[in-house]
């Protein structure tokens, strides 16, 4: 008999999402940065372990759009929460309930959706029960299935979760082969690898203005495999071209 399930991780920007999609299939697929609102689109994670088959979307933050790419973000997440089994809501375990957070919530209640509270970040607290707060108030809005504290970058608390999140799978067949990790082309996790190092390499609004295109990819001859790879960076504006490139071209040295 095998099992499956459709997980929707979804909460506002910058909690640690694809970092938890990372953790979860056990390979980088999802870009990750300090900066919100690294991802753009739907991006599905697949985790096979014996029977079950989990397969993951991960989705960019839940925020107030306030252009078009704003517009296709927020649709996204609103799009991927209809089409699953199970959400897992993501938060930080301070401050308080955004707008945004709230939205999200009456969009699972209205789905009538089984869904896990995950507050993340707990290894940045100094005393753990200062996000009993934060976890009642939520806990409050919705019947979540659990409520789980851990820790992405110390990996604290994220096999329970696993556990958790597999108990939701039903009988039913796999999707996708059983030694898949993710739906998205090469192409498209070596462009969104690229944009990830534009992020850390970049400040303030230009990464959000810029894309990665991969005009070719060729293996490299020889004993160790490697991969010569040809890349177009777009901008938003001329303006932005002299920042990305830097001075005799150092910044993009740096992001290669």
């Amino acid at each position: 008999m095998t099992k499956s399930a459709f997980v929707a991780i979804v909460g506002k920007p910058n909690v640690g999402k694809s970092s938890l999609l990372n953790l979860l299939v056990g390979e980088k697929i999802a870009i990750i940065s300090d900066k919100p609102q690294t991802t753009r689109t739907r991006i599905t994670g697949v985790l096979t372990e014996g029977e079950t088959q989990l397969v993951f979307i991960d989705t960019p933050g839940l925020h107030k759009p306030k252009n078009k790419l704003g517009d296709y973000m927020v649709k996204q997440v609103t799009d991927s929460v209809g089409d699953v089994d199970c959400a897992v809501f993501v938060t930080d375990p301070l401050g308080e309930v955004t707008e945004a957070e709230k939205q999200l919530i009456e969009n699972i209640r209205q789905l009538h959706l089984p869904a896990i509270l995950v507050i993340n970040k707990i290894d940045t607290l100094q005393n753990k029960e200062d996000m009993v707060k934060k976890m009642v108030t939520i806990s409050g809005m919705y019947d979540f299935e659990e409520v789980v504290p851990i820790s992405v970058y110390q990996e604290d608390g994220t096999e329970l979760l696993l556990k958790l999140i597999q108990d939701q799978a039903q009988e039913g067949p796999h999707f996708f082969p059983n030694d898949t990790l993710t739906d998205q082309p090469e192409k498209v996790i070596v462009a969104e690898i690229i944009r990830e190092k534009a992020l850390h390499a970049l400040d303030a609004e230009i990464p959000h203005g810029i894309a990665v295109a991969i005009d070719r990819m060729k293996e490299r001859p020889g004993k160790n495999l490697m991969y010569d790879i040809e890349a177009t960076i777009y901008c938003l504006r001329d303006s932005h071209k002299g920042i990305i490139i830097g001075k005799n071209g150092e910044m993009l040295k740096r992001i290669g």
